[in-house]
């Protein structure tokens, strides 16, 4: 199950958000955070807020452990471009390009524990399985129980109530 998170035109050149991303890519999700808070870089902070967004969609909608977790995939795209402009000497001007990015993180469970919740989902279903099969027998004899009744309150005679006297006649003769 994949878990996905955003954060979008973020103030932030896309090439100094990589360097961070790149640190951070392919490690589990605790190991991700104790790295992104001691590394001395703004876009460290940033990409901590957004890997952290995704760890709680995954424990929020997903109900999964934040320890089985890892950052399968990270990336950072250029977001739009603010333009502005420095004055220089002798009336010119020069661009001033100010980047933003988009930052996409998706988390991946475990290899571990993906099998260990497919095994617990593959007993669960069993035994829901056998509850089904059970609950109409229980109640198709019941539904049998009660027709008998008012079957013998009425003064008529079922199928079922009849065998059983026969039953017990031949039971009675030998």
């Amino acid at each position: 199950m994949k878990i996905e998170a955003s954060a979008k035109s973020v103030r932030i050149s896309p090439r100094k958000a990589r360097l961070v991303v790149n640190e951070v890519r392919g490690l589990s999700v605790i190991q991700a955070e104790s790295i992104l808070q001691f590394m001395n870089k703004k876009g460290a902070e940033i990409v901590l807020k957004v890997v952290r967004s995704a760890a709680a969609n995954a424990v929020h909608n997903s109900n999964l452990a934040k320890k089985d977790l890892i950052v399968s995939e990270i990336s950072v795209n250029e977001g739009f471009t603010i333009k502005r402009f420095m004055p220089r000497a002798f009336g010119r001007a020069t661009p001033i390009r100010k980047r933003t990015s988009h930052i996409r993180v998706v988390l991946a469970e475990t290899a571990e524990a993906k099998q260990a919740r497919e095994a617990g989902k593959k007993t669960v279903k069993k035994a829901a399985a056998e509850k089904n099969a059970e609950a109409p027998k229980a109640e198709i004899v019941a539904e049998k129980k009660t027709a008998d009744a008012k079957a013998k309150a009425a003064g008529k005679e079922t199928k079922n109530s009849s065998t059983a006297k026969a039953k017990e006649t031949t039971k009675e003769s030998k």
